[in-house]
């Protein structure tokens, strides 16, 4: 539903866009595929709160060389300096600043079209309290505890 949405919006500026679906494995085999034609869709979590879980892996220089995660093959060398320079530091306002940095050149260079972020949802007994839903994606129980 996503392609369709995307593709009548480029309709209404007179762009033609074909939405072509594979099988799960064929689809990511082929979304590193360098020289590929067209666009992929994809979502990332990040996995343990540090930005350059998100910036490093998916959009660095290194990221878009065969075996990275860049599926854009977008490298901006100016951009992968500042996220060296974030990781070599421990400062968290200077690492903060040189990731506002990086993102603005990551806006202003648009290898990607950024959408939505996924709501995630735990299903949880009404006994279970003291439970914290992390942005991560990851579960921390010491401090969950079940009333009767």
């Amino acid at each position: 539903r996503t392609a369709e949405l995307i593709q009548e919006d480029f309709a209404k500026v007179g762009v033609t866009v074909e939405i072509v679906s594979y099988e799960w494995g064929e689809y990511l085999d082929k979304s590193m595929e360098a020289g590929r034609d067209g666009a992929v869709i994809l979502g990332w979590t990040g996995d343990n709160g540090d930005p350059d879980n998100f910036m490093g892996v998916l959009l660095s220089c290194a990221s878009a060389q065969p075996g990275g995660a860049n599926r854009a093959f977008w490298c901006n060398q100016e951009f992968s300096d500042l996220l060296s320079k974030a990781k070599q530091t421990a400062d968290v306002a200077e690492r903060t600043k040189l990731y506002e940095q990086a993102q603005v050149i990551f806006k202003d260079q648009a290898p990607w079209a950024t959408l939505d972020h996924s709501t995630q949802y735990v299903p949880m007994a009404k006994n279970v309290t003291g439970f914290v839903m992390s942005p991560l994606g990851d579960y921390t129980f010491d401090t969950v505890d079940l009333t009767e």
